[in-house]
């Protein structure tokens, strides 16, 4: 059967997500994790979590979904021997060189690959069966025929309901360049979801609009077709949203695979659907998974919660506004006036008399206080509906089914036997007298065993084996029960506790060869720039146009920097691989895009890979100690000017590209949009350069050779002039 995995930012949420039907749940805790903002769980917490989870029969996935620093590299490994040591089921992991120390650690850890690995293409998948994940949690982009095409052992997981990310997870830079905040560290900006203009040459096309911002995934419509592909695990988005929310999309997810096993119609249920839009809706989208217009990915109204349609001003004074009802109201729910974007809590309801009231019917005109001097027509939303919140978290607990056996013969000790059908617990009690006078009744045995209310358990069978004439202290018989429910309590909370831990595992350092020449590298786009990095006789030149590529290709020092979403090159004697499936297949030099971060990351690609590019992302600390490890000799590449490629979409803003566009932000900063025809993807590059040319000695200090620089739109004599600083501050 498939897995429904729900997201949960608290034990609130978590204790929803069980009840209403979760098969598994993946949250974080306070460190390593994609969603640095949220709640998320303490080591205490995520203890008392695991074992909640357990006791239900939930599986528990803990997000360590960060690229990880040099100088975290231990702590990471020591957190995760800590999760597996407390009985997590699993892990989803982003750093390459992480889940490659942890096998050697960890040995029978269970690790997911985080879609942050960009999972998107059957050589990537083929690189991490080689690695020795368990799962990969599928790029958001690919489609349902896409994920079935991949043939792997390997188990699927994909997304099928919340937010989305409009570019490929993993890949973004846009909020780390911008604001120094990296989506690759759990602290995202969300600069998706602010507002741009767009930009034709030097006009303006648009008015501010949210022009990447996405629609909420909604898949319950076209379920059948997710349940009918290799996908194992359906994930939901949302470790940052309310317990509400966590009840009310597992309830309708869950109701749609039980029909589906039940071989019923999957019929959406209607309740859910509607509340789950007074809980948090952007609109919906059925996404890429299930080949959604370009037009239909994002809402370009608005990147907020909508909620729905409450009802209209109809008229107002300086004191009230009087609104007719298009739904129930209630006191505490969440207003928001659409044409002005303010909200309020509708704390004070009056009827047409003045009067107080808790709430109005739909087709009531009730008044509210004009607090923001409204005086217009405007339409209201309802945003938070205080009983669609406590319809989701005033929860019922769900109870496990046991079944018990007691025993009881004259003379001999009497036996309870406990089982949930999976675990099977025996205690002995007192001896067993003969009664004096009054045996024991049967029905009162049953009373008194079937006592278990307030446990997680509820009574399905009770089979006696007692003689007719035994006698049992109540108070004995009331102890036996309690302690079998307790050892039962104990051995589902702690599932997964046999644990294997290499103890005589080290990290070992590993020696390079490394060439004490410096080399310089140049990234071209046009012509123009590759004809002054011929000229300027560079080490190396990445070429980004295929044509311009097989142009020159007989060059020794030309290279073709593949896609960075389902490459398909081959025959290419030099490449630049931007993906793990590129540099899989076809191995070269590694790009910056792969997110090399510590030393065992380099490690582990060093076997496909003659020389590894570093993340742009690591500043000065973090890279001197990285290099500090290899005792300053390792053969690595340092990227010191470039205007950074901020984003990569499957999503296309323009359609037809007859000239320069742009997104313009509130600075009226210009993000150039390019279009990638032969794979139909879009990349926003950088406003301003990134320019570290002043660093280079710094670099040098810690054993750096190889220095890139990239271009973009510059012109043949800034391209010459930058070559030549660089070279000036290497002295060669």
């Amino acid at each position: 059967m498939k897995e429904l995995l729900i997201p949960v930012g608290s034990m609130d949420a978590l204790r929803v997500a069980v009840h209403a039907g979760a098969d598994a749940v993946y949250l974080g805790g306070k460190r390593f994790g994609a969603r640095a903002f949220a709640q998320n769980f303490s080591d205490e917490e995520m203890i008392e979590a695991i074992k909640y989870a357990h006791l239900y029969g939930v599986k528990v996935n803990v997000t360590v979904n960060t690229l990880i620093y040099e100088s975290e590299f231990k702590d990471a490994l020591d957190y995760l021997r800590f999760l597996y040591e407390n009985g997590v089921d699993a892990v989803i992991i982003q750093d390459i060189g992480l889940i490659c120390e942890a096998h050697k650690y960890l040995p029978d850890l269970e690790i997911h690959a985080s879609t942050q690995v960009h999972n998107s293409n059957k050589d990537e998948i083929k690189f991490l069966e080689e690695l020795g994940v368990k799962r990969v949690v599928m790029a958001r982009e690919m489609s349902l025929e896409e994920i079935n095409a991949i043939d792997t052992p390997l188990e699927k997981e994909a997304f099928i309901h919340g937010s989305l990310c409009i570019s490929y997870s993993g890949e973004c830079l846009f909020s780390s360049v911008l604001f120094g905040r990296s989506g690759n560290r759990g602290e995202c900006a969300q600069v998706c979801r602010l507002p741009y203009r767009l930009m034709k040459n030097d006009k303006y096309l648009t008015e501010n609009r949210y022009l990447i911002s996405t629609k909420d995934l909604n898949t319950a419509n076209y379920f059948k077709d997710i349940l009918d592909s290799s996908i194992y695990s359906l994930k939901i988005e949302g470790r940052m949203k309310s317990p509400e929310y966590v009840g009310c999309v597992t309830r309708l997810y869950r109701d749609l695979l039980d029909k589906y096993y039940s071989h019923e119609d999957l019929v959406v249920n209607e309740e859910y659907l509607n509340d789950l839009k007074v809980i948090f809706n952007r609109k919906y989208t059925k996404g890429f998974i299930l080949n959604e217009n370009n037009a239909d990915i994002v809402n370009t109204d608005t990147s907020n919660h909508l909620g729905v349609s409450l009802g209209r001003v109809i008229k107002w004074n300086r004191k009230y506004i009087y609104v007719e009802l298009s739904r129930e109201l209630h006191q505490g729910d969440g207003i928001r006036f659409n044409e002005i974007n303010k909200g309020m809590i509708a704390n004070f309801i009056y009827d047409e008399r003045e009067n107080l009231i808790s709430g109005a019917s739909k087709g009531s005109i009730i008044l509210l206080d004009n607090k923001f001097d409204i005086d217009s027509h405007l339409t209201l939303n309802t945003t938070v509906d205080v009983k669609v919140k406590s319809k989701y978290t005033e929860i019922d607990t769900k109870k496990i089914p046991i079944t018990m056996q007691f025993v009881a013969h004259v003379g001999d000790k009497c036996k309870l036997v406990v089982s949930d059908s999976i675990n099977s617990i025996q205690l002995f009690g007192v001896n067993v007298e003969a009664a004096r006078t009054s045996p024991m009744d049967k029905d009162e045995i049953v009373n008194k065993l079937s006592k278990v209310g307030g446990s997680p358990f509820k009574i399905k069978n009770i089979n006696l084996d007692v003689d007719n004439n035994v006698f049992i202290n109540i108070k004995d018989l009331n102890e036996l029960r309690r302690e079998c429910i307790d050892k039962l309590i104990e051995i589902r909370e702690n599932v997964n506790k046999d644990r294997v831990i290499n103890t005589n595992y080290k990290d070992e350092k590993i020696i390079y060869n490394k060439s004490n020449e410096n080399s310089i590298a140049v990234l071209v786009r046009n012509e123009e720039q590759l004809s002054v990095a011929l000229e300027k006789k560079v080490d190396r030149i990445y070429v980004t146009d295929k044509s311009l590529y097989l142009k020159y290709k007989n060059n020794d020092n030309i290279y073709f920097r593949t896609s960075r979403v389902n490459d398909d090159t081959n025959d290419i004697k030099n490449v630049l691989n931007t993906e793990l499936g590129s540099l899989y297949r076809l191995r070269g030099i590694g790009d910056y895009y792969l997110n090399v971060t510590n030393h065992a990351t380099i490690d582990y690609l060093s076997q496909y890979s003659k020389l590894l590019t570093l993340s742009i992302e690591l500043d000065d600390s973090n890279l001197k100690e990285l290099m500090e490890h290899y005792n300053f000799k390792v053969n690595v590449e340092e990227v010191v000017y470039l205007k950074p490629e901020l984003m990569i979409m499957k999503y296309q803003p323009v359609l037809d590209f007859d000239d320069k566009y742009y997104l313009a932000d509130r600075y009226d900063k210009k993000y150039e949009i390019i279009e990638d025809k032969d794979k139909n993807l879009t990349h926003i590059m950088g406003s301003d350069p990134i320019n570290r040319l002043d660093k280079v000695s710094f670099y040098k200090g810690l054993g750096i050779n190889n220095y890139r620089i990239e271009f973009l739109d510059e012109k043949a004599d800034e391209c010459g002039r930058i070559i030549d600083d660089l070279r000036r501050e290497l002295n060669v």
